[in-house]
């Protein structure tokens, strides 16, 4: 588990915790919609901007150093990397 920031709220454990099974529940929904029909798709890739943004702030709350420069510079590259096919496949479906 990683080390918490000084100052972090008492919850941090828990919380990167519950973001690492959040994380594999997430890549399993993607992995199911990769066929599905668009609005589907949409609708997942919405709801994993969502949760991209969520578990970015566990990251930036709870980590420090270069883990946690690590972290919050994954969940950036992959939000801009969403809102970009979001913006480029389905508009505003």
């Amino acid at each position: 588990m990683a080390q918490g920031r000084a100052g972090a709220p008492a919850t941090c454990s828990r919380d990167l915790f519950q973001n690492e099974g959040a994380l594999r529940r997430q890549l399993t929904r993607l992995q199911a919609v990769a066929t599905a029909d668009q609005a589907t798709q949409c609708r997942t890739w919405r709801e994993h901007v969502g949760f991209l943004q969520s578990a970015r702030s566990v990251f930036a709350t709870c980590q420090n150093g270069a883990q946690r420069e690590q972290n919050v510079g994954l969940m950036d590259t992959e939000l801009a990397e969403y809102r970009v096919l979001l913006a480029n496949r389905c508009g505003k479906r």
